[in-house]
């Protein structure tokens, strides 16, 4: 029982940092109907700003914790917005009335560019930062002596998570962006002819999915103290899988998502062979899917005629 309640604790944590890059794929999605397959490469650019950033408060001597995370956190969003508006300026723009196949093309080159981009400036090596914050709650010790550990590291990823999450469906739901990004959505032509600044909403949906990017890029991190010029093709693949396991489009389902897969990943390695882990959670993308193929909080299109 503490063994698993541990895993539970370890996976609802890896699926939170999902789930944020999740809301970058389906917030794009949902208003261009087109996959942003750079977006786990700005997470990656996030998690790099921020041990640039840490690397430059250390010789400046800046090195009170709260100030060191706040300045890690701006900068990086700051920098993964930019690279967020670049990809939607380049990479989407001029492709968004064409066929689906290029802009998903042209998606893919971005990806590969942001990560033989960040090679050449921050080399192939691995970039390490010391644990920034540590320590936990002890809830419970087995018999045996195995102790289930909450750490407080895992306490502000599923804090910082649940509060993004509601603020973002906050901000769609309730807010003048959010009633142009939905108008958007349901029909762009006539969204610009009531007047909504179609290209500005859609500059701005990049700009929030990369800023959040940024965060879960910092968050990972932090956690696992290490980042490399790959990771964001990894993580990114994995959040799309969430994403499109609860149903893409959704914000509660891209969360959902991330939630599952982590779960199924932290569980798999837990009490089966680690090497197939990814094995399980595509096997179970797949199930869900012949039987919802919307995913599991999406909805099915209402083709406009």
């Amino acid at each position: 029982m503490e063994y698993f309640l541990q895993q539970l604790i370890n996976g609802v944590t890896l699926g939170a940092i999902f789930g944020l890059i999740a809301i970058g794929y389906t917030m794009v999605y949902g208003i261009l109907g087109m996959v942003n397959f750079a977006h786990g490469d700005v997470f990656m650019i996030g998690g790099f700003v921020a041990v640039i950033t840490f690397l430059i408060l250390g010789v400046l001597g800046l090195t009170w914790v709260p100030f060191a995370l706040l300045c890690m956190l701006l900068i990086a969003m700051v920098f993964t917005g930019v690279h967020g508006w670049a990809v939607e300026r380049i990479g989407y723009r001029a492709l968004r009335n064409s066929n689906r196949l290029a802009p998903l093309i042209s998606a893919i080159g971005m990806s590969i560019f942001l990560q033989n981009y960040v090679q050449l400036l921050q080399g192939a090596r691995n970039k390490a930062i010391p644990p920034m914050i540590s320590g936990g709650v002890e809830l419970m010790t087995s018999p045996t002596g195995f102790t289930v550990k909450f750490g407080y590291m895992q306490m502000v990823i599923i804090a910082v998570t649940t509060v993004l999450m509601v603020g973002f469906s906050l901000l769609i739901a309730r807010t003048s962006m959010g009633r142009q990004q939905r108008a958007c959505e349901q029909d762009m032509r006539m969204a610009r002819l009531l007047g909504v600044d179609v290209d500005r909403t859609i500059s701005l949906t990049f700009i929030m999915g990369a800023a959040l990017a940024a965060v879960a890029g910092m968050i990972w991190l932090l956690y696992y103290g290490i980042i490399d010029f790959y990771v964001g093709f990894l993580a990114g693949i994995k959040a799309f899988t969430a994403a499109v396991l609860g149903g893409i489009g959704s914000l509660p389902g891209a969360m959902l998502g991330g939630l599952l897969i982590g779960l199924i990943e932290v569980f798999w390695s837990a009490y089966f062979s680690v090497e197939y882990k990814d094995v399980a959670a595509f096997a179970i993308l797949v199930l869900v899917l012949i039987f919802r193929p919307t995913g599991l909080l999406g909805q099915p299109d209402i083709e406009k005629v």
